[in-house]
């Protein structure tokens, strides 16, 4: 499994990223067409909503100064998009997708998002659950064998999605080159069931690996296809996200349109990670991983998206396209208080920065960094997507939100 989100609880913390990126952009502003591999909806161009859109989001603001330095010093390679109302205000892309081919990033570029795509599999859980096909109090038992008796009988799906279950899972092979989807199907099946109790149920337990997988296994329980195949048709295509799938490792080779993840090793020097499989990160927290080594993201987790997709997703989540509004507002509302202002919510973390809420996913990987925020009061969403290590996303993060909503980081307020 991959790391989790920079804000909220995990084992890993996106940092720590190095990597070269080749300095680009794409114009904002133009006009974009509404579906499709490339782009989300059109930029306003008269100046009437100027007094909407904070001055620091616009082509040439301080956010879109902040990434064109990070990108001329190295430090980011990938696409950032920010969105007002469906509208694109500002969208960049920097670096290469594939350097040997002498693909360079674009907008509709697809990235491999890591845990950034571990919300996915709670919107599934929840559109059963909205279907009346499963309970969120329902345990692992009532859909799954092969559990230990403890987890089948105390362990509910809130448990799973909220990162509560009190379970641990022993670490993953991560050596190990996988073959065929099955293949990985079959191990992950295998590892989730090895998951043991070791505190209290409704103990908070930072995500651990199994808490994604076994949500996508009742998934296939419940509808009779595979995690992949499902959110495909009832996430993505329902969402016009026509850009983004659960590729495979063959896919992510020759496809043109995905970015090839470029890894740093402890020499310096930068690799294709798809290409190196051998090799694996230096990085302490991600300690001899390589993304290329699986042949399709684990059930429950990944995927790879481009930005105006996420946008959609985005604005999916808020429209009704997904979930009916009280089944959004569950997955969404504040469950675990973390700090100030932070809470844990279904596998998202969800903050009050001044006065609106802010609900965001991060992930990363060797060579892989991703994290979109929705902020449902404004109507913006904000994505950044890379494909490189050394890339300082947790602050990136920070900019972005400075410039949308003229908080500073560390200033967002709230309740504990």
């Amino acid at each position: 499994m991959d790391s989790d989100s920079v804000r909220g609880i995990g084992r890993r913390r996106l940092i720590g990223w190095g990597g070269v990126a080749a300095a680009g952009a794409v114009a904002a502003g133009v006009p974009l067409l509404s579906a499709g591999i490339g782009h989300a909806d059109s930029t306003p161009t008269d100046s009437s909503g100027d007094d909407r859109i904070p001055p620091d989001t616009l082509p040439g603001g301080a956010y879109d100064r902040y990434v064109a330095q990070l990108a001329a010093q190295d430090k980011f390679s990938g696409v950032v998009l920010l969105s007002h109302q469906g509208r694109t205000v500002l969208s960049r892309s920097y670096g290469m997708a594939d350097k040997e081919k002498g693909i360079r990033n674009h907008e509709g570029t697809a990235f491999s998002l890591s845990s950034a795509g571990k919300p996915f599999h709670a919107v599934a859980i929840l559109q059963l659950a909205q279907q009346g096909k499963v309970k969120l109090s329902d345990t692992v038992g009532t859909y799954l064998t092969g559990f230990a008796t403890d987890i089948a009988e105390q362990v509910t799906i809130h448990h799973l999605l909220s990162g509560t279950s009190g379970m641990e899972i022993p670490d993953l092979d991560v050596q190990r080159i996988f073959q065929s989807q099955d293949e990985v199907h079959e191990y992950y099946t295998q590892w989730a069931r090895q998951s043991k109790l070791v505190a209290p149920v409704g103990t908070p337990t930072n995500h651990v690996g199994s808490d994604s997988v076994i949500p996508a296994l009742i998934v296939e329980a419940v509808t009779g296809t595979t995690y992949w195949d499902y959110v495909q048709e009832n996430i993505f295509k329902r969402c016009g996200m026509t850009g983004s799938g659960f590729y495979t490792r063959p896919q992510w080779l020759t496809d043109a349109h995905i970015a090839h993840p470029y890894m740093t090793l402890a020499d310096g020097s930068q690799v294709d990670a798809l290409t190196n499989l051998d090799k694996g990160s230096p990085r302490q927290e991600v300690l001899g991983e390589n993304p290329g080594r699986a042949f399709i993201d684990a059930p429950g987790d990944g995927g790879f998206l481009t930005a105006p997709d996420l946008v959609r997703f985005g604005r999916a989540l808020l429209d009704g396209t997904l979930l009916d509004r009280p089944w959004a507002d569950v997955l969404t509302a504040a469950k675990i208080p973390h700090g100030a202002g932070s809470f844990g919510a279904y596998l998202c973390p969800v903050s009050i920065v001044g006065s609106q809420w802010m609900y965001e996913r991060a992930g990363g990987n060797p060579g892989v960094g991703a994290n979109w925020d929705i902020y449902p009061y404004t109507g913006w969403v904000g994505v950044i997507l890379s494909n490189i290590d050394g890339v300082p996303l947790e602050e990136m993060i920070g900019q972005e939100m400075q410039a949308i909503t003229g908080v500073s980081p560390g200033g967002s307020g709230g309740g504990g």
